[in-house]
């Protein structure tokens, strides 16, 4: 992993330049000298946050339709009040 650190000025100027940076690892983003933001891959976002995607994000997704999906069917009875 890479870590690289751009200016804010340098971001402004180059991001193509940041965004394959951030292939390779964090990309530190400085105001006035200082850290102030971070830039990563979606993938490391997703990795670092353990995110999983949920049911709804998955079939909003671009491509849904070319993906095969026949589930069962479920019968579900109804349920009796003591």
């Amino acid at each position: 992993m890479t870590i690289t650190t751009l200016s804010s000025r340098e971001l402004n100027q180059d991001v193509t330049r940041a965004k394959k940076a951030a292939k390779n690892g964090p990309v530190f983003i400085t105001d006035l000298g200082k850290p102030a933001y971070i830039l990563l891959s979606f993938e490391d976002y997703q990795r670092l946050t353990k995110q999983r995607r949920n049911i709804a994000d998955a079939l909003a997704m671009p491509g849904i339709a070319d993906i095969e999906f026949e589930p069962q069917r479920v019968a579900i009875g109804a349920q009796s009040l003591p």
